[in-house]
């Protein structure tokens, strides 16, 4: 019997799988916020507990890089360390492993079902093709597989840290505006969860889009102002204009962003687009906003129109992590 995790910033999939149920069907499962808990261990106890279920083997997927079975998690204060997770769960050493989630995520590309993803652009797949993976949530996410004798083998990647490359004038000035609050400002600061808030703000302080009294104490009240700017986006009855251009913008670099990851891969096999915001502005990321940015890569720009775009409206993260640790678990 399998323990397996999506450990996100925040929140946290657990659940126990057996082999013979396989990686979609979890014998117990539970969804818990991730600041409840000081610690993974703790976290894990408590529902192992509550399951009632024997385990012998476990698999974790944690939001940040995973080095020599240790990873400090980038959006929790967590640092956990694979043996002493182990031992402290009662488990074999070699039965215990930690993944980044993104790895967890691009696990579960070859377990997916047709139900589990709307396709965005059906694009010319290659047969065993590199594909491309990234999951905009609390953070960004990236990773990407590549195809090795039978079967697809799994990297991971930070490459959501690395610079913001601005494409126009204006998000050159969001790449001013976010220098005054920050050294350094990766995707990730703009492109996520966390990032949304920024795109918010700039949209009013410096582009001057007016902002709705109602609306903004709406998301001033909110215990989750990305979420509050999002729903108020999407509206039917909204008519935030600062809400909707904030995830047109978010959408324009989550595309551009995807567009450098499936380039540098050669994604030929396929761009999957995961995460809760991507599940949340499915409806915009449908429209045109997101291919004209995704293809807007010069010379390039009939190969990436030919890249198969999929969105993960199922919760990858947990099935990766599952099937990662039921097939080393063999």
């Amino acid at each position: 019997m399998l323990i397996a995790g999506d450990i996100g910033g925040t929140k946290t999939d657990l659940a126990i799988y057996s082999s013979a149920a396989g990686p979609h069907a979890p014998l117990a499962q539970a969804k818990v916020p991730s600041a409840d808990y000081p610690s993974l261990q703790a976290m894990v106890r408590d529902f192992l507990i509550k399951a009632k279920q024997p385990v012998d083997s476990a698999c974790f997927a944690i939001a940040g890089p995973v080095i020599e079975g240790r990873v400090k998690t980038t959006n929790l204060p967590w640092t956990i360390e694979q043996d002493s997770l182990a031992l402290e769960l009662n488990l074999n050493i070699n039965s215990v492993h930690l993944i980044n989630d993104l790895e967890a995520i691009a696990y579960a590309v070859p377990i997916l079902r047709p139900d589990d993803v709307s396709t965005i652009n059906v694009g010319n797949p290659v047969s065993k093709g590199a594909i491309a993976v990234i999951a905009p949530g609390t953070g960004l996410g990236e990773s990407f597989l590549t195809w090795h004798g039978s079967g697809y083998l799994v990297h991971s990647s930070e490459g959501g840290h690395s610079d913001f490359a601005p494409t126009d004038k204006r998000q050159n000035r969001l790449l001013d505006y976010m220098l005054t609050s920050f050294d350094h400002v990766s995707f990730e600061r703009v492109c996520s969860g966390m990032g949304i808030p920024y795109l918010y703000k700039f949209l009013r302080d410096v582009e001057h889009i007016a902002e709705d009294p109602d609306v903004a104490g709406v998301i001033a009240a909110a215990t989750d102002p990305t979420a509050a700017i999002v729903n108020q986006g999407l509206s039917a009855s909204n008519s935030s204009r600062l809400c909707a251009e904030t995830i047109d913008l978010f959408i324009s670099i989550l595309a551009s962003e995807a567009g450098n990851l499936a380039l540098k891969v050669l994604a030929t096999g396929g761009l999957y687009i995961a995460g809760g915001v991507a599940v949340h502005t499915l409806r915009v990321i449908q429209g045109p906003v997101f291919m004209q940015h995704f293809k807007n890569k010069g010379r390039f720009a009939e190969i990436m129109g030919r890249m198969p775009i999929h969105v993960m409206i199922a919760p990858a993260g947990i099935a990766g992590a599952a099937a990662c640790g039921l097939e080393r678990s063999k």
